[in-house]
């Protein structure tokens, strides 16, 4: 079975290259149109790529950022399509980047894109019956063509490595473009709570809320924080296998509400106790003091009593640890990922491929 793979984000991203290596593995002739960087610029000549290399294809696959591409790419061809929508437009830009306020005629707009995207597609991915049941309601739409499928990493880099030789201090990490989803305001404050505890953070990367963060840091004066700047994915795996604990979302908005995270799923295929904010997406995968450490959103202190709890609780950190990682096992590796996109390949074009 031949398919085009068709995506706004270049083949270095994640998600594309998750995608295209689960694609792969089951044995698809894959065929790409894929941009050279995330500017939306390219997509014009995406959408001249699908025109040429459709017709030979079986069925096309839709990566991240397609909202913008689907509508066009089924004027352009009848061929069955897979959308993996990963993220909701409107939820994004209204609920998180706040770029316009419900029920503007702006906000209808990114509802719009949301709607005709699904309903253009044969089939969508989303990754939590939470938020597929959310993206009906919000959009006022059907949801049976959704199907969910957890968020799956690399697991050749991100799997359990060598602890980190103890030395006194407990070292939590925080990794991310700092999107006001992630709360790092509540991680930097929860920080302070715990200078005196032996307790040390890292934080790699940059993004949205950088700057105010770091405003922050000089009015709490941390001393107990470091900042690293964006790094390679295997480097990443590096700096996570160090820590005692992995930190995932903490912000109050309603995206927040609504993410499981890539960095969830990275921090328990490391096989590290996780602590993030309880919501209904995490909670369909992990349970509090099982296989994850949930907290209040927006709660500092919440935050830095769950750290304290883990650190003064070997036995609780590595249960979750060990409970977390074999759910990863079960639900979130690029196998598991590979074989659930081959079934919805194979729904959307009607029959089973042929065994390679």
């Amino acid at each position: 079975m031949k398919i085009l793979y068709v995506a706004g984000r270049e083949e270095a991203y994640s998600r594309t290259r998750i995608v295209l290596a689960s694609l792969r593995k089951q044995g698809f002739e894959v065929v790409t149109c894929l941009p050279p960087d995330k500017s939306f610029k390219h997509y014009p000549g995406l959408l001249l790529n699908t025109i040429m290399k459709a017709p030979g294809c079986d069925a096309i696959v839709v990566g991240f950022y397609g909202q913008l591409l689907m509508p066009f790419i089924r004027l352009l061809t009848w061929k069955p399509i897979l959308f993996d929508m990963y993220i909701s437009t409107y939820d994004t830009m209204v609920y998180d980047r706040e770029k316009a306020l419900p029920g503007t005629f702006k906000a209808r707009i990114f509802a719009l894109s949301d709607w005709l995207s699904y309903q253009t597609s044969t089939l969508s991915i989303l990754d939590s019956h939470h938020m597929i049941r959310h993206f009906g309601e919000s959009i006022g739409t059907s949801v049976t063509k959704f199907r969910r499928q957890f968020f799956a990493v690399d697991d050749s880099v991100i799997r359990p490595g060598p602890m980190r030789p103890a030395d006194g201090d407990f070292l939590v990490h925080f990794h991310g473009e700092y999107i006001p989803f992630h709360g790092v305001r509540h991680i930097l404050n929860a920080a302070k709570l715990l200078e005196d505890k032996g307790v040390k953070f890292q934080i790699v990367g940059k993004g949205i809320t950088y700057d105010a963060d770091m405003q922050l840091v000089k009015e709490l004066q941390l001393n107990n924080v470091t900042f690293h700047d964006p790094v390679p994915y295997a480097k990443l795996a590096d700096f996570m296998a160090r820590a005692d604990v992995c930190l995932g979302i903490f912000g109050d908005n309603a995206r927040a509400d609504l993410v499981l995270t890539n960095k969830v799923i990275e921090a328990i295929g490391m096989g590290k106790p996780l602590i993030t904010r309880r919501n209904a997406p995490v909670q369909e995968l992990l349970t509090h003091g099982e296989s994850v450490y949930l907290v209040d959103a927006a709660n500092p202190q919440a935050l830095a009593d769950g750290i304290l709890a883990l650190k003064n609780d070997p036995e609780l950190r590595q249960k979750i640890a060990t409970n977390g990682h074999r759910l990863f096992q079960e639900h979130c590796t690029t196998q598991v990922f590979s074989e659930h996109l081959k079934g919805f390949v194979e729904e959307v074009v009607g029959r089973p491929m042929d065994t390679p």
